[in-house]
């Protein structure tokens, strides 16, 4: 459907943008039905809702010529929850209204308040913020709403699952009741409604959320795993899909830097997203992923709220969400503005039950579907690769001359190999995953001994999980201390606590003194000993000979400050 009933000023904006067609929530926004009236709108996020009220709130601001109303107070006033989606309305406003000499201020934490004041002592038409910096501007008096026309509240369910309610009432309470309120929701849970029915006069409603509240850009996966397969699962699935920019979503900050150094120690040009980093590390991270120097972004629920990156065509929810609809808003990061995007939900064997309810919960049909195989990883890169190097190039005259060169000193076939290979060294290695059966599971669950490992004895080490600890450092901390080589060294097995390692029995009692000569030579923290009991099978292992991948050398002590 194309724009109508819009500013002839607005349309050459939207023309300009390359806006043809109207999405569904445009499209209801715009209706002469709606017009003057409060609106409570249910859309999903990335459908086009910024110009959606942009465009609403039109007729508020605009005389009859399409000119902006002179004040040099505040016409409307847009409320989003986060900083990175406050700044992203600020700039969807900025051209929309740039024809008609309509000024944007945004006022957003982490930024410099006093800035913020004087721009708006020298007047705003728009002013786009958060919650908590629009109140503290409104208390000291720099935030004057008394000619305010619109007010729009953005994501209003995030905001107050965010704990900005006394926000939202002050700043509504110190507006004219006869101002027009757009209300913008990815769902209308009861604390929305009665929002809205203390603050909207006769609000009309509108939904384009259809019986499936699914996005209907985004395709829905579940890949069931065993619990210590998540993070090989992860790797596989990024490495499977090479998107542009993918979201990792994870319950707890600690989750998000234990699985950001990961991807990191791996090759993956990767960031974090968490409540212990500061604005301007956020900052860092947004830059990177806006221009291209990271393709992946580790985040908390809270952290990603209101993320806006177009070029997002993964999410992967490595932590399960809580319910259906941080479901939702977590996949929502992907199939924006018309894209395709893929929501991938990684299902412990454990907790199947609890993600089917969840799906129907949410009325999403997800495929059901096998962790990625590093066989089928391999079989994608060749893919990629053949297709990568067979389109056309344009050479410049140093290109060619380097060529020349080459194709002198090797053979073209010497060459596409060293091209395969450099290739293939760029990418992180895929892992290998236990199979999605029972009979699988049964036997990653028993002991698999190495020729020589029939007869072991199990030590242990008082750092785990929680300390870092990964096999890249453990196994050469052993081979050190204990004055064997790596082949010496079996199965690996890292707890939340402790780490347990096994040793052939017939060199249990040279290592054990070798261990009690090394304590307290540099490393006297991490206390070896012999285990009388073998560690639970379910955690996870490595095996001594295939855990010394190139890493960068590094002790425990280092690891743990990291």
């Amino acid at each position: 459907m194309h724009f109508q009933n819009i500013p002839a000023l607005l349309a050459e904006a939207l023309s300009a943008r390359s806006y043809e067609t109207a999405t569904p929530v445009q499209a209801a926004v715009l209706e002469p039905e709606t017009a003057s009236r409060d609106l409570l709108v249910s859309a999903q996020t990335g459908s086009g809702k910024t110009v959606a009220f942009g465009l609403a709130m039109a007729k508020q601001m605009l005389t009859p010529e399409g000119m902006i109303f002179p004040s040099r107070t505040p016409l409307a006033l847009v409320i989003a929850p986060t900083r990175e989606l406050a700044l992203q309305v600020s700039r969807e406003l900025e051209w929309l209204y740039a024809k008609t000499g309509g000024r944007v201020i945004t006022c957003v934490g982490g930024m410099d308040a006093m800035k913020e004041r004087r721009a708006l002592n020298h007047g705003a038409h728009i002013v786009v913020g958060t919650p908590g910096r629009l109140r503290d501007h409104l208390e000291r008096g720099a935030l004057d709403l008394s000619d305010l026309r619109v007010a729009v509240l953005d994501e209003a369910d995030e905001m107050l699952d965010m704990g900005f309610r006394e926000e939202l009432e002050e700043i509504l309470d110190a507006s004219p009741a006869e101002r027009r309120t757009l209300m913008f929701s990815a769902t209308l849970p009861k604390p929305i409604v009665a929002l809205a029915k203390r603050y909207q006069r006769d609000a009309m409603r509108i939904s384009t959320v259809g019986e499936d509240r699914g996005h209907g850009d985004i395709s829905y996966q579940a890949v069931a795993v065993s619990p210590a397969d998540i993070e090989h699962a992860v790797i596989n699935l990024l490495r499977l899909h090479d998107a542009e920019t993918a979201i990792l979503f994870c319950a707890t900050r600690d989750a998000v830097r234990r699985l950001h150094a990961s991807l990191v120690e791996r090759g993956f040009s990767a960031v974090a997203l968490s409540g212990e980093h500061s604005q301007n590390e956020r900052n860092a991270a947004m830059q990177a992923l806006r221009d291209g120097r990271a393709r992946v972004c580790v985040a908390t629920d809270v952290a990603a709220r209101g993320l806006d990156l177009p070029s997002v065509s993964l999410v992967i929810h490595v932590d399960l969400p809580r319910d259906a609809e941080t479901l939702q808003h977590r996949s929502g990061r992907t199939g924006r503005a018309g894209n395709k995007g893929t929501a991938i939900l990684i299902v412990p064997f454990t907790r199947k039950r609890q993600v089917e309810n969840m799906l129907r919960g949410a009325r999403i049909t997800a495929e059901l579907m096998a962790a990625p195989t590093a066989e089928e990883i391999r079989a994608k890169d060749r893919e990629r690769l053949i297709a990568a190097l067979l389109e056309p190039v344009e050479l410049d005259e140093e290109d060619a001359a380097v060529a020349e060169e080459l194709l002198a000193k090797k053979t073209p076939a010497e060459l596409a190999a060293a091209l395969v290979r450099a290739h293939r060294a760029s990418m992180p290695a895929p892992e290998e995953i236990i199979e999605a059966t029972p009979e699988a599971r049964r036997a990653a669950q028993q002991e698999r001994h190495r020729p020589g490992f029939e007869d072991i004895v199990w030590f242990r080490m008082n750092i785990g999980r929680r300390q870092n600890a990964d096999p890249r450092w453990i196994l050469p901390l052993i081979c050190r201390r204990g004055h064997i080589t790596k082949n010496e060294v079996g199965a690996i097995r890292i707890q939340a606590n402790e780490t347990a390692f096994q040793v052939p029995r017939m060199l249990a009692a040279k290592f054990q003194a070798a261990i009690a000569r090394t304590a307290g030579a540099g490393e006297d923290d991490v206390l070896i000993e012999a285990s009388p009991n073998p560690p639970s099978a379910q955690h996870k292992s490595a095996q001594g000979n295939g855990a010394n991948r190139p890493a960068p050398p590094r002790g425990p002590r280092q690891h743990r400050t990291r």
